[in-house]
């Protein structure tokens, strides 16, 4: 820990250097030599650099507290009344499910509680917790937008417009207000995903093959649910934010390349301040680097690093997120998005199967594994997240 406050503060140190530099290099133009660009761009990589090498500690941090934890407890009292798992829960249904994917030959009536539509079985609930953990490490859009599990196709009712209040006098006659309402429908589409493994690897006890399955489908799923949720088209695959069924434009730029601090702004309060109580920005990296450069009116950097584990920059004030999958800034893309991302919804539909193919790959001597899952995703209220979008 003392490591990472070090690095964060170091970062911080750079930072300022590097803003000092700039300051110290502009012409009365406010522009700088190539040279001198290239020395800065020198310094904002270290300070890039040392946020990537923050966040790999903070998650080997995490990692060492979570293996750290005991494994058992001493027993002080008398166990009364203890409570049997049943289902995907119990131990039997994990230690069956593991010999189901060993292919180990036994007969599994324990298995039957849970036999998947497609042929498969539903994984074990401990099992499928680690894939939803790896995926909201991997997911930024799952950690800030609103996910809830559905067993059918829901519909979400939305009140369109609202009614309007009227000064009536005294024995006057009541106006009437004609609020209308509409409906989004969460559907789920099918995400899969096929690793294969071999045959030694399955007969060695020592390989770890329930947490090799999950991570990897983990990281599977993890890219291809962010890519969907950014850029989405709605057809066969969810609906993404940066998209025109996604959130709404709240400023339309001139320029095809070039932001300004006025448009971040404009675009901050394009946003209704009910909305912005909770708003963060979103955006890809390379949008982040343009921005970094930016100040306000009194000189001030609209980007600030992080002092606190586990938090996000800020610009504006506002936490900011990034993802690889949002669109970059170029003519007519749409590369920041500000919002209140609980009116993204993201709907799992029950669990998460796995499936073992023993004959399809038998000639090369490995085993497949395919798991599903089915997942829909959408704006519920656009207002809720503002696009800003190039000229």
């Amino acid at each position: 820990m003392n490591t990472i406050l070090e690095l964060r503060e170091k970062r911080t140190k750079l930072w300022e250097n590097a803003k000092d530099f700039l300051d110290n290099k502009r012409n009365s133009d406010g522009l700088i030599s190539a040279e001198d660009a290239a020395v800065y761009d020198k310094m904002e990589a270290d300070v890039v650099n040392l946020g990537k090498e923050i966040d790999r500690l903070e998650k080997q941090s995490a990692i060492d507290m979570e293996l750290n934890k005991p494994i058992g407890s001493p027993i002080l009292e008398k166990p009364i009344n203890k409570k049997v798992k049943l289902g995907r829960a119990s131990d039997e249904y994990r230690k069956d499910f593991l010999n189901v994917l060993r292919g180990k030959p036994q007969i599994y009536n324990i298995m039957q509680e849970s036999v998947d539509a497609d042929g498969g079985f539903l994984v074990p609930e401990e099992f499928e917790n680690q894939i939803v953990m790896a995926l909201e490490e991997n997911n930024v859009i799952r950690s800030i937008a609103k996910t809830i599990t559905t067993a059918a196709e829901r519909k979400i009712p939305i009140a369109a417009t609202h009614s309007v209040a009227q000064w009536t006098p005294e024995n006057g006659a009541y106006t009437e207000s004609n609020p209308t309402f509409g409906q989004k429908t969460i559907d789920a589409f099918k995400l899969t995903d096929l690793v294969k493994v071999s045959t030694e690897l399955l007969q060695d006890s020592m390989f770890n093959l329930e947490s090799y399955i999950s991570s990897e489908f983990a990281r599977a799923f993890g890219i291809a649910e962010e890519q969907a949720f950014c850029t989405g088209t709605g057809v066969g695959q969810p609906t993404g934010i940066f998209t025109e069924n996604g959130g709404e434009v709240g400023l339309t730029l001139t320029s095809t390349t070039n932001i300004t601090c006025d448009n971040i702004i404009e675009l901050v309060h394009s946003l209704k301040s009910p909305y912005r109580r909770n708003a963060v920005f979103l955006m890809n990296d390379s949008t982040i680097s343009m921005l970094r450069k930016l100040k306000d009116t009194n000189g001030a950097y609209l980007w600030q690093p992080s002092l606190q584990a586990g938090q996000p920059d800020r610009l504006l004030g506002y936490p900011l997120y990034t993802s690889p999958y949002v669109p970059t800034a170029k003519a007519e893309s749409m590369p920041i998005a500000f919002g209140d991302f609980s009116n993204y919804w993201i709907a799992d539909r029950m669990g998460r199967s796995v499936q073992r193919l023993n004959e399809l790959y038998a000639g090369n001597g490995q085993v497949g594994f395919i798991a599903t899952e089915r997942v829909d995703a959408k704006v519920i209220l656009s207002e809720g997240i503002k696009l800003l979008k190039m000229g």
